[in-house]
């Protein structure tokens, strides 16, 4: 059997602590090396990341917008492959034949659209944050809330608490999604058909839930959960995970405002939003689920759980009062790593 030919699409800025780790495992898969193309988009790193992606492949590239949507808008259209992987930085493939498993589907199901791991991969040696993103399943604990997330939940023992239609298929789960029922699909792992991003308007950049929205829309809304994990190394510490905040909330009210964000966040129920900031401001609800999964699977980084919702209550708020009061703009990459 031929392979299809994948293009991992890896957008990079300062990204010189998880890349080497990244590529490893690519390079590593039990996959047909000439059959996987490994393209590094750079925004500018003044670090070791250039000197790192040099090893592994020569197909890099300039990104001036220097922001990873914007390496992935310019990764995807150098892109040879059947298939791209959109693999950011600190994700590392945990077994040798991840990608064989994720191209599984598109070989067995001609509707398939993409495919992205169920599961974020625990690992008692990552950081406390890192740990605690894999065990809810979420980079961001808001998602919690509104349960709209894509990854495996131990909390609620769900990938998604949206009313998303599947059909186990063994090794992973075929699902249907409608326009209102899309859950945050498209990074850290996600391959999707070449020909199916053509479909989409890809500008200068290219927002992953965006075009899963903008396909779904379209017709094309048959996807893969294939039943194995990632590892997203997420954050270091707690100052990372602010900034992570941060840039996540400027950035989307920025582009928002430019017309380039096309997923409609405004209609997350304002109830489930309601409850997110009653709990936060409580605090004791949020121990009570910290507790709760502790009981589950004993870890400390469960506790963690409470500082990431003041985080996000705070850093949230303080952008969208920003948003009325002062002329939006990104989040300031310089010296960020």
């Amino acid at each position: 059997m031929e392979y299809p030919l994948v293009s991992v699409v890896i957008p990079t800025y300062n990204s010189e602590k998880t890349l080497e780790m990244c590529l490893e495992s690519i390079v590593n898969q039990d996959y047909p090396e000439d059959r996987v193309e490994v393209i590094i988009v750079d925004g500018g790193s003044v670090d070791r990341t250039l000197e790192i992606a040099r090893r592994y492949t020569n197909k890099i590239f300039n990104n001036p917008l220097r922001t990873g949507e914007a390496g992935k808008a310019v990764g995807v259209k150098k892109a040879k492959g059947d298939l791209i992987a959109l693999i950011d930085s600190d994700n590392i493939l945990p077994t040798k034949d991840w990608l064989k498993s994720m191209v599984k589907p598109f070989i067995e199901d001609e509707e398939i659209v993409g495919s992205e791991p169920l599961y974020y991969v625990y690992r008692k040696e990552d950081g406390y944050i890192t740990r605690y993103c894999a065990l809810i399943g979420m980079n961001d604990p808001l998602c919690l809330f509104i349960g709209n997330y894509d990854r495996y939940c131990l909390l609620t023992d769900k990938w998604t608490e949206l009313n998303v239609k599947q059909e186990d298929r063994g090794d992973y789960l075929k699902i249907e999604l409608t326009e209102r029922e899309i859950p945050t699909m498209g990074a850290n792992g996600f391959l999707i058909r070449k020909k199916m991003i053509k479909k989409c308007a890809i500008g200068d950049y290219l927002f992953d839930i965006d075009i899963v929205y903008e396909l779904v829309r379209q017709g094309y809304n048959k996807f893969a959960k294939v039943k194995t994990g990632i590892i997203h190394i997420f954050a270091y510490n707690t100052f990372t995970f602010v900034k992570k905040q941060r840039r996540r909330i400027k950035d989307y009210i920025y582009y928002k405002k430019l017309g380039l964000r096309k997923y409609p966040w405004s209609s997350v129920s304002k109830r489930k939003l309601s409850k997110f900031i009653i709990y936060t401001v409580l605090t004791f609800p949020l121990i009570i689920q910290a507790t709760k999964g502790y009981m589950k699977k004993p870890d400390r980084a469960w506790f963690f759980h409470v500082p990431a919702c003041w985080i996000t209550l705070i850093v949230y708020t303080i952008g969208i009062i920003q948003n009325y009061l002062l002329r939006p703009k990104p989040e300031n990459r310089n010296k960020w790593n």
